[in-house]
């Protein structure tokens, strides 16, 4: 009977005294995982170009890029968005501490270290990274529009068929990319419960794209969906119900969403004095004299 061979969980190391190190690995390896070793934030960048850790211990003082900089250059890469960061600091200050979370580490512990309790810890965060990436990778397959960003607006993880609706680059790291200002002010508003609508719909390359907002997934974390609107059957209604052309009618819809002029013309591709045609010709046929008008009967006409 063959012997299964467990696969070993990869620890990044990163810390500068030599005495750490030995003292980490000899612990680390007696508990069975594998260890990487790196004494500076640009030895951590080399050693991440050739393989993917399962966590990474982080110090969080080092000459040259601290633990904090070495962090926020790592989550940047989309490989490592999801791979864990555990500071070890002696400064217990809770600015420090905040710091840590805030450049992407998931926990901190305060030197000297215990060594039975990292260990605990890494298996623990370990094993919710490997849920947590299990999940990602059956939403990237099952084709779901998802992502999460922060409070900034600001994408920290994207599944690829959503990168692909807003236009980014596949191979783009995730944390480069940000929701566009309207959608962001409308986050805020959702985070803030100031918002009066989970649903916002945005005019983004040419495409109208509705974002749902679903839950807040961590501390300044929350996921939102996308979706391409199907807006013909919208359009269809303005168009037979008021009267309309085809190009009034998609000119109306946006009015109604409260897009400017100058919003309606990137959206549809037309130049501005195009879009004041259509709307003199709307504002005619409706029998109105300003924008708010014709957003009202539209509202009205889309919603009997």
């Amino acid at each position: 009977m063959t012997t299964k061979i467990q696969p070993r969980d990869i620890v990044l190391v990163v810390e500068d005294s030599t005495d750490n190190l030995g003292m980490l690995t000899e612990a680390l390896e007696a508990a069975g995982m594998t260890v990487l070793i790196a004494i500076d934030g640009d030895a951590a960048l080399d050693v991440v170009a050739n393989i993917t850790p399962d966590i990474i211990l982080m110090d969080a003082v080092m000459p040259g890029k601290d633990g904090f900089q070495t962090t926020r250059l790592l989550k940047r890469i989309d490989g490592l968005a999801h791979v864990p960061v555990i500071f070890m600091t002696g400064l217990a200050e809770t600015e420090h501490i905040v710091k840590g979370l805030e450049a992407g580490g998931v926990d901190y512990v305060t030197k000297p270290v215990n060594l039975d309790e990292l260990v605990a810890r890494i298996r623990v965060h370990v094993a919710n990274a490997h849920a947590s990436q299990g999940a990602r990778v059956a939403l990237d397959a099952s084709g779901r529009y998802l992502l999460v960003v922060n409070g900034d607006g600001v994408v920290l993880w994207s599944t690829p068929q959503a990168k692909r609706m807003l236009g980014y680059s596949l191979d783009s790291n995730a944390r480069e990319l940000s929701l566009p200002p309207s959608v962001s002010t409308w986050l805020a508003a959702n985070i803030a419960g100031a918002a009066g609508s989970p649903q916002y719909t945005a005019g983004i390359n040419e495409k109208a794209i509705e974002f749902f907002f679903l839950a807040r997934t961590g501390g300044n974390q929350f996921m939102l969906r996308i979706a391409e609107e199907r807006s013909g059957s919208s359009e269809s209604r303005l168009r037979e119900e008021l009267g309309l052309t085809t190009r009034e009618a998609e000119v109306l819809l946006w009015i109604g969403r409260g897009k400017s002029n100058k919003d309606i013309a990137e959206i549809l591709a037309l130049s501005p004095r195009t879009v004041n045609k259509h709307l003199e010709q709307i504002y005619t046929k409706l029998g109105v004299e300003n924008r708010t008008a014709a957003a009202a009967l539209a509202a009205k006409a889309l919603s009997d």
